[in-house]
């Protein structure tokens, strides 16, 4: 039998060491091995075959006008042009945003395993906004593309030479790049002990960060004046260059001419559309302007349909990209014979 003073000893030594492995224990549960669970739209568990199909469809017709549109300005020499450069780009780019997380969506739709771990839930944040933040410079760099050839055609081969558009398509992804690991590094370092659920179909930095412990509210600053600086700042160049576009396109004298010049930009205009009304309404909004379901919705339309919309627009409405078309079906078939 040991003294009281030794037993004292002991029993603070016993404690000490449970509240090390305690801590220990908390910490492993928090940085390393952490999961997530994604609750995609959980509430329409009944339909989930349809969603999975209707996902599904989406995402094979993203692929396949996408890798079309690609194929075409590689090997049609009459699209090698600045504008279908940057719609090749363009291209890419979805193609690498809608594989990054929609096979994954469609394997926890039809599944039922919604766990995804934290290297793979980092890596989707970092191609999501690679992805969107090059988009969105890639379209401004084309309204700029299609501002000198409406309003300065004389200067158009000087000004949107090859090393022009090299370097502009350069910088829209390398400044994409750039904010996609500086958003991944500062995630990847915050701790999770709350719930380990995502309310949404992939690895949304704002319901990543409503999981975590730490203060996150200097992150949704930033997140909040960057919708500024690299969604709404390249919007009004856009629309800037439009305005000159427009104002020239006005004092065309023939009908004929004012048609073919706006036809070669009606293209662009409906994609900026249809990126920058959702995209922007979704992230420059306070969380109570709607439900967290509508927001899914909304992000599904900019990240799962625009992808799908983009070749469509640029197909259905350019009559080089449907000639281009019918000359490499045509190449294709006299190959075969």
């Amino acid at each position: 039998m040991g003294t009281l003073g030794d037993r004292e000893i002991l029993g603070a030594s016993i404690y000490t060491a449970e509240s090390n492995y305690n801590i220990l224990d908390d910490l492993n549960n928090s940085t390393l091995q952490r999961e997530f669970h994604m609750l995609a739209f959980t509430n329409f568990a009944e339909w989930k075959f349809v969603i999975f199909n209707i996902v599904l469809l989406i995402y094979l017709l993203s692929v396949l006008g996408n890798m079309i549109i690609v194929i075409l300005v590689c090997h049609v020499s009459k699209l090698q042009t600045p504008m279908y450069f940057f719609l090749c780009n363009l291209s890419v780019q979805d193609l690498i945003n809608v594989t990054s997380f929609q096979p994954k969506f469609l394997a926890i739709t039809i599944t039922g395993d919604t766990a995804i771990t934290f290297p793979h839930c980092i890596t989707q944040i970092f191609i999501f906004i690679m992805c969107i933040d090059s988009e969105f410079f890639l379209l401004t760099t084309m309204a700029y593309d299609r501002y000198v050839a409406v309003c300065v055609p004389l200067r158009y081969s000087l000004i949107m030479s090859k090393r022009i558009c090299l370097y502009s398509a350069s910088g829209c992804w390398i400044t994409g790049s750039l904010n996609a690991i500086r958003y991944s590094f500062i995630i990847s370092f915050l701790s999770f002990c709350k719930s380990k659920e995502i309310n949404h179909f992939f690895c949304e930095v704002e319901c990543i960060l409503k999981l975590s412990c730490n203060n996150t509210r200097n992150i949704e600053r930033l997140i909040f004046v960057e919708s500024f600086l690299f969604g709404l700042f390249p919007f009004i160049l856009v629309l800037i260059s439009y305005v000159c576009i427009i104002s020239t396109i006005v004092k065309i004298r023939t009908k004929a001419g004012r048609l073919k010049a706006f036809s070669s930009c009606s293209s662009h205009l409906t994609v900026v559309i249809l990126l920058y009304g959702t995209g922007l309404s979704s992230y420059m909004k306070s969380g109570s302007e709607s439900s967290q379901e509508q927001d899914k919705l909304i992000t599904m339309f900019y990240i799962m349909l625009v992808p799908v919309l983009n070749p469509l627009v640029y197909s259905l409405r350019n009559k080089e990209v449907l000639k281009a078309f019918r000359i490499l079906m045509q190449k294709k078939t006299q190959m075969e014979l």
